[in-house]
C-alpha cells in the first residue's frame, strides 16, 4: 500500500513539473504565432514582437510613483535608506542623526530642543561605537576614505580596502602596528588588486606614516592574509599619466605599444612599472612629433629624469627605434 502511494506521488510530481515547464514555454513565446514576447513598461503591457498580440495588460508598475529630476530631489523623495557598505564600521545600518538643528518643516529648533538633540547625538555616537574594536574600525575606515579621495580612487577600491582591513582586524594583525599603517597598506593592496594602482610614492605622500613603515606593513599584510596580488602592469599607469600631460590619443596608443614590445622582450623584468610608464609617455609623444619635456613627465609621474632617460633608451631599442635614443 505504501509503495502505491509513493508511486502515485512521484507521478503527480512529474505531471506538475511538466505542466510548469509547458507554462514557462508558453509565457516565453506568443500563444498565437510562437514569436518572442516583449514587456512594454511604458504602457504596462506584454506584447508579441512578431504579430503584435497583447498577451497581458495593466501590469503592476513596481517603480516609485514619483519622479525626480536631479540627485538632490531623488534623495529627498526616496523613502528607503542607504545601501549597506563596508566603508562604514557598522555597514551603514545604524541610525545617523543629522547635524542641522531644524525640524521637518525647515524651522530652527529652540534652544532647549537643540540641547536635547545634541545629547541624543552624543549618546547615539556612543552606541554606534560600543567597544575598542569598533572605534578602531571607524578611525581606520575614515583614514582609508581620506587617502582614497586624495588619490582619486573609485568606490570599489575603497570597498576592497575596507574588506582587507576588516580581515586584518579579525585575525589580530594590528598589535604592534599603527592603525594608519595597516589602513595605508590595505588601500595600496586594494588598488593593486582592482587594476587601478598608485605608486608607493603617491600613497606615501597622502599617508600619515613614513614610507619605510608603509612598505614593511604592506609586506606583512600581504603575507599573513595570503593576498594574491599580481605585479603591477606599466600599461595601467599610462592612461592617467597621458591625461595629466595632455598628450594625444595617438601618442597614448604608441606608449602602450612601446610597453607591449618591452614586455615581449622581458625588458620590464626587475624594473619599476611606474618608471617604464613614465619613459613610455615621454618617448611616445616624441615619436608622434609632439612636444613634451623630461621635467614635465618627471613632475607628473614623480620619477627622476635620470630614470626616465635610462628607461627611454631601453624602450626605443626594444622597439627598433635606437636612432632616436
Amino acid at each position: 500500500m505504501t509503495d502505491t502511494r509513493v508511486q502515485y506521488q512521484e507521478e503527480t510530481n512529474v505531471r506538475t513539473e511538466e505542466t510548469e515547464r509547458a507554462t514557462e514555454q508558453e509565457e516565453e513565446h506568443c500563444p498565437e504565432c510562437g514569436g518572442d514576447i516583449l514587456a512594454d513598461e511604458e504602457h504596462g503591457e506584454t506584447v508579441c514582437e512578431e504579430c503584435g498580440l497583447v498577451i497581458e495588460e495593466d501590469s503592476i508598475d513596481r517603480g516609485p510613483e514619483w519622479r525626480a529630476f536631479d540627485s538632490a530631489e531623488k534623495d529627498q523623495k526616496s523613502r528607503v535608506g542607504a545601501p549597506t557598505t563596508k566603508m562604514m564600521h557598522d555597514d551603514g545600518l545604524s541610525t545617523n542623526i543629522g547635524w542641522q538643528n531644524k525640524d521637518a518643516y525647515g524651522n530652527q529648533l529652540s534652544s532647549s530642543q537643540r540641547e536635547k538633540m545634541q545629547r541624543l547625538r552624543t549618546w547615539n555616537e556612543r552606541f554606534r561605537t560600543r567597544d575598542s574594536k569598533e572605534r578602531n574600525l571607524k578611525q581606520a575606515l575614515g583614514e582609508i576614505d581620506r587617502m582614497a579621495s586624495a588619490l582619486g580612487l573609485p568606490e570599489d577600491v575603497r570597498e576592497t580596502a575596507s574588506v582587507i582591513y576588516r580581515r586584518a582586524l579579525n585575525e589580530d594583525l594590528l598589535p604592534g602596528r599603527s592603525i594608519e599603517g595597516v589602513a595605508t597598506a590595505s588601500l595600496y593592496a586594494a588598488a593593486r588588486q582592482t587594476g587601478t594602482p598608485r605608486s608607493i610614492d603617491e600613497v606615501a605622500t597622502v599617508s600619515r606614516i613614513d614610507e619605510m613603515e608603509f612598505k614593511r606593513t604592506y609586506r606583512y599584510i600581504v603575507r599573513e592574509l595570503n593576498l594574491e596580488i599580481q605585479p603591477a602592469d606599466p600599461e595601467q599607469y599610462v592612461g592617467r599619466f597621458a591625461s595629466e600631460l595632455g598628450i594625444s590619443d595617438e601618442a597614448e596608443h604608441r606608449a602602450r605599444e612601446l610597453l607591449q614590445n618591452a614586455k615581449e622582450q622581458s625588458i620590464h623584468s626587475g624594473k619599476s612599472p611606474v618608471g617604464l610608464a613614465a619613459a613610455a609617455v615621454y618617448a611616445a609623444p616624441l615619436l608622434c612629433n609632439e612636444s613634451v619635456t623630461q621635467s614635465e613627465v618627471s613632475d607628473v609621474t614623480d620619477i627622476s629624469e635620470v630614470t626616465i632617460r635610462n628607461r627611454y633608451k631601453e624602450l626605443l631599442e626594444a622597439d627598433g627605434q635606437a636612432q632616436f635614443a
